[in-house]
């Protein structure tokens, strides 16, 4: 089956301004994908590594990309295919929670 990966992105005010209910379904939906064999965490603190010509490790603290929105966290999911994952995603908490999830093909 193919695999995409998830980006979550959202923030504490969005996840507290959407009620309980909403989100202890979307908790239960992460259980569910998870119960499928999705590996899903939370975002920590980011490193930067480069390597340039191959010798000599750089590393910068913090993220490379930017956004509106800080990223909350990983995934990577099975399913069917594009619109699968997306059904899938749109009830996780960052979806519902006034964030957004990014839903990226993984090609081998």
């Amino acid at each position: 089956m193919p695999k995409f990966i998830t980006i979550g992105y959202g923030d504490r005010a969005g996840y507290d301004r959407t009620s309980s209910p909403i989100r202890d379904a979307a908790h239960a939906q992460d259980a569910k994908l998870r119960s499928e064999g999705a590996l899903i965490g939370v975002a920590g603190t980011p490193v930067q590594v480069s390597n340039p010509d191959g010798i000599r490790v750089e590393t910068r603290n913090g993220p490379f990309m930017s956004s509106a929105l800080p990223i909350a966290g990983f995934a990577v999911i099975e399913a069917a295919d594009l619109a699968d994952a997306i059904e899938k995603v749109s009830r996780v908490p960052c979806a519902v929670a006034h964030g957004v999830v990014e839903v990226w093909p993984l090609k081998s």
